[in-house]
């Protein structure tokens, strides 16, 4: 079951990553990568703060405070290490921060694995990570990205 929700989760990411509207102009742009941890817990408000650093191919780096609130039909605790998110190409790393509008659906319970997808206007990021905790349900927040 939860192999399934994986893939289907992972399928969404790429689908939202495909879809990403392509540049008109000529500008350079960067693809860049996030390595995070995240902890949370939820009882139809749901709630996560962590950690982490984004890495760019043109050689920009930033060190980042990640949350992420919403709401829906939750319960559960959970804990990501070892979190890793791809952005779609950006001209700038300054693109990336804000708040992204996400949707989750979580199962499972001791060791699981999560993927997730999110857009903030043409910026699109697929989160995948490991970790652990109980968790059971649906929820729509946002995923809000800070420079440290």
């Amino acid at each position: 079951m939860k192999r399934f929700t994986v893939l289907g989760l992972s399928a969404l990411v790429l689908s939202l990553i495909a879809v990403a509207p392509a540049s008109a102009d000529t500008k350079t742009t960067t693809v860049c990568r996030m390595d995070y941890s995240l902890k949370g817990w939820s009882a139809f408000y749901k709630t996560s703060r962590g950690s982490g650093s984004i890495t760019c191919d043109n050689g920009q780096t930033a060190k980042v405070t990640l949350s992420a609130k919403g709401g829906g039909l939750t319960a559960g605790k959970s804990a990501v290490r070892d979190g890793h998110g791809k952005f779609s190409e950006v001209a700038d790393i300054k693109e990336l921060f804000g708040s992204y509008v996400t949707g989750t659906a979580a199962a499972g319970a001791g060791e699981s694995s999560e993927a997730q997808a999110m857009t903030k206007g043409e910026v699109s990021l697929a989160l995948a990570g490991n970790g652990t905790g109980v968790e059971l349900g649906v929820s729509f927040g946002k995923f809000t990205i800070t420079r440290r």
